[in-house]
């Protein structure tokens, strides 16, 4: 073999094996962060994931403080600085978000400009990894909903939220309703029931919104019936006419949730990502409360109860 066939072959192995080293270590923006935006006196939390596509193109996926993950087409580099845009999500004819930031220290800061033209800034750290564990060891039964009265829930004004017939109901859109108490792991069962058409969730820890929905017939989607919202689908749509009674059986342990409703597993030890639309906060390795939201459908509850649980 020649010369300029050996120096050829050499240069072809080291482009691959530069190729497979950038594959391998990825890019320091690779990875999920947690963001908090600025934005009108609010401290918003966001939620970002960014990863390579083959060798030199980075994606991802966004979620804002309200609405689903969307995909990220491109992380568009330019030198120390990034960028990428999304869509709006309910604006019709609105201009897209565009995004620009840069690593600082171990997180990310930059600006953003919204719908609406005006810029706000935001600051961004590593999604915490959560423990997972194995036989779990089970703590006391807790009623989130006593059946009598709120109490044990923090109670917002303009609050719609009552107990009829030990019943817990939101008869009309309003605000969502908090528990005061706050869960790391556990198991929540759930009985509730809606009217048709209508819209609601649970968030766990107050970051991960499991949907109830008035889905039934429609295929499973992460932004239906029994799915962690934009993030998670079920396997099956196993949702029951409105006005009947349903259950959601959830086991969160760090991450790793599993879902059953009605009676079916519809989500198996499958990995939350990051906080879906509508989080109270991005504080991910801290316990936090059960959210039911009411800002959007009527719902009604009559079974909330948890049982802790820590690592055996």
């Amino acid at each position: 073999m020649n010369t300029i066939k050996i120096t050829f072959v050499l240069l072809f192995l080291a482009a691959i094996n530069v190729n497979v080293l950038v594959a391998q270590e990825g890019h320091p923006l690779e990875g999920k962060w947690n963001l908090t935006i600025d934005q009108e006196g609010e401290k918003l939390p966001s939620w970002l994931e960014i990863r390579h596509s083959g060798t030199n193109i980075l994606i991802g996926r966004f979620t804002y403080a309200f609405g689903s993950a969307r995909p990220i087409a491109e992380v568009k580099k330019y030198g120390d600085i990034f960028s990428f845009e999304i869509p709006p999500q309910w604006e019709p004819g609105a201009t897209n978000m565009e995004f620009e930031g840069k690593i600082v220290g171990d997180g990310l800061e930059g600006t953003m400009i919204y719908v609406d033209g005006k810029t706000y800034n935001w600051t961004a750290t590593k999604s915490p990894k959560l423990p997972f564990y194995t036989n779990p060891k089970e703590g006391k039964s807790i009623s989130v909903f006593n059946g009598k009265n709120l109490n044990g829930w923090d109670v917002k004004p303009n609050n719609q939220w009552e107990v009829v017939d030990g019943i817990l109901t939101s008869p009309k859109p309003g605000v969502n309703l908090i528990s005061e108490k706050k869960f790391k792991d556990f198991k929540l069962h759930a009985e509730f029931r809606y009217p048709e058409g209508s819209n609601s969730g649970l968030y766990l820890r107050g970051r991960y919104e499991v949907q109830i929905a008035d889905n039934i017939g429609l295929d499973a989607s992460s932004i239906y019936f029994g799915g962690v919202y934009g993030l998670l689908s079920p396997s099956e749509n196993v949702a029951m006419k409105a006005g009947e009674w349903q259950t959601y059986d959830i086991t969160l342990i760090g991450r790793r949730v599993t879902i059953v409703a009605n009676g079916k597993t519809i989500i198996s030890n499958q990995n939350i990502d990051g906080m879906t639309g509508g989080a109270l906060d991005n504080n991910e390795a801290e316990a936090g409360p059960i959210m039911i939201q009411g800002d959007h459908g009527t719902v009604e509850f009559r079974k909330l109860e948890m049982i802790p649980l820590t690592k055996g």
